[in-house]
């Protein structure tokens, strides 16, 4: 993955849930302000 300037669009990418379900960065475009949290305990 590409490095990330500080001011610039983050890189878009997928994940699944902690449920499953597909999600795309991208999804989040339009909102303000968005924290994202990886979570390494789940097993």
């Amino acid at each position: 993955m590409p490095r990330v300037s500080i001011n610039t669009p983050a890189p878009d990418f997928n994940l699944t849930d902690y449920t499953g379900k597909a999600f795309k960065l991208s999804a989040l475009r339009n909102h303000k302000n968005v924290l994202l949290v990886f979570n390494r305990t789940f097993a």
